[in-house]
């Protein structure tokens, strides 16, 4: 019989400081075996076995996790879904520290829709690295609040939606709805299949969305964009959104799309661990080309803002050090809340806060390397590392 495979040395890196999730860790390391974190201990600690790597300073955190990436790499999800082009975008956007992400599908057509989400099986089946599972962000909106989403993609639930979004193997799932748009009983039945519904491109009224979280809405798509603002007599969206404890919000600190002291503000309302940073990113991350096609419309990339001819935002340019930054840097966060923002929260939205979103015994090795300045030198994606120097 053929020996059995001999495993890999394990790792230990050491050399930089450690946020381990939740606090600054100096003096310590971290011990790698096989695609698991085994261990943090004291440098000073008997020489471990295996390999020692020496990062050389800088700061070691969990790697980022974005629940809202719509291309990257020059590749836009809708344009060409298929695990080639998941292979791309997760590649672009691990250059900024995203070991975890969900291809999200903007608002299209049912065949779309299953080209997409055999993408995901397929690629998910070949371990394509960052890639956690999908977000179908529409087609099931408001069409008053659509945004950029094509309006002749809008539409009731397709009879086999369900069927579709709860299929399995297709990893992690997130579904965005306008909850107007839709039944309740809608809901809950993605809600008992363990899909993350969230609201979004919605002009519900406050009433509606109480109903939906009351059968399973667990959260909000970009907050504050693609919905009203908040009044005096009707709080909407909005209100029941900042109002409820249990939900998540995604914000996109770009600068672009929501002004600093409104996100300022719903930190203040919602519970610490409820808000959590999102790209929404599109083809440009990643990619030097100026502009992409977006449903037959050209998006014109400037200054970091991404929109058509009209001025209608379309995605963001952000990436998630950048977003990171951003919120230490226009909110006023420290950052440790910045890094939690970008990597355990969104962990715990999708119920993976067991694996990663933390350095410790048993997490999965998807790690971040950055200096100071939050430029992202390398990251490991189940104990694999990759510079970007």
């Amino acid at each position: 019989m053929p020996a059995d495979p001999i495993p890999p040395r394990p790792t230990v890196l050491t050399g930089a400081r450690i946020f381990d999730g939740e606090r600054f860790l100096d003096g310590a390391r971290v011990r790698i075996e096989q695609s698991r974190i085994a261990a943090i201990d004291s440098r000073d600690a008997a020489t471990a076995d295996g390999e020692i790597v020496d990062l050389g300073g800088g700061c070691l955190a969990p790697g980022f996790v974005d629940v809202q990436v719509n291309g990257g790499g020059g590749v836009l999800f809708n344009a060409d879904p298929s695990p080639e082009g998941l292979r791309t975008i997760a590649r672009a956007h691990r250059r900024f520290g995203t070991t975890s992400l969900l291809a999200t599908l903007i608002s299209d057509d049912w065949k779309v829709m299953r080209q997409a989400a055999d993408a995901v099986g397929q690629a998910l089946a070949q371990a394509v690295p960052g890639l956690r599972g999908i977000h179908f962000e529409g087609p099931y909106l408001s069409p008053a609040r659509r945004g950029i989403h094509r309006e002749s993609a809008i539409r009731p639930p397709d009879a086999d939606a369900l069927a579709l979004f709860a299929g399995g193997g297709l990893g992690s799932v997130v579904v965005t709805v306008a909850p107007e748009a839709v039944p309740a009983d809608f809901i809950a039945a993605l809600a008992s299949a363990d899909i993350r519904v969230c609201a979004g491109h919605s002009a519900a009224d406050y009433d509606t969305v109480r109903a939906a979280l009351a059968a399973g809405l667990t959260g909000f798509t970009h907050l504050f964009n693609a919905m009203p603002p908040l009044s005096a007599r009707a709080p909407g969206i909005l209100g029941a959104a900042l109002e409820d404890a249990d939900s998540w919000c995604g914000v996109i600190v770009d600068g672009h799309h929501v002004h600093p002291a409104s996100l300022r503000l719903a930190l203040r309302s919602k519970p610490p661990g409820r808000v959590m940073l999102v790209t929404d990113a599109m083809p440009c991350v990643g990619s030097t080309e100026p502009r992409f096609l977006l449903d037959g419309q050209w998006i014109e990339v400037s200054e970091g803002r991404c929109s058509n001819a009209d001025g209608t935002l379309a995605g963001s340019a952000l990436d998630m050090a950048s977003a990171v930054r951003n919120s230490v840097d226009l909110l006023g966060l420290p950052l440790a809340e910045a890094l939690r923002m970008a990597s355990l929260y969104p962990a715990a939205f999708l119920g993976l806060d067991h694996r990663i979103g933390r350095i410790a015994a048993g997490f999965d090795a998807d790690l971040v390397l950055f200096d100071d300045d939050l430029k992202v030198r390398a990251t490991w994606i189940g104990g694999t590392r990759q510079d970007h120097d």
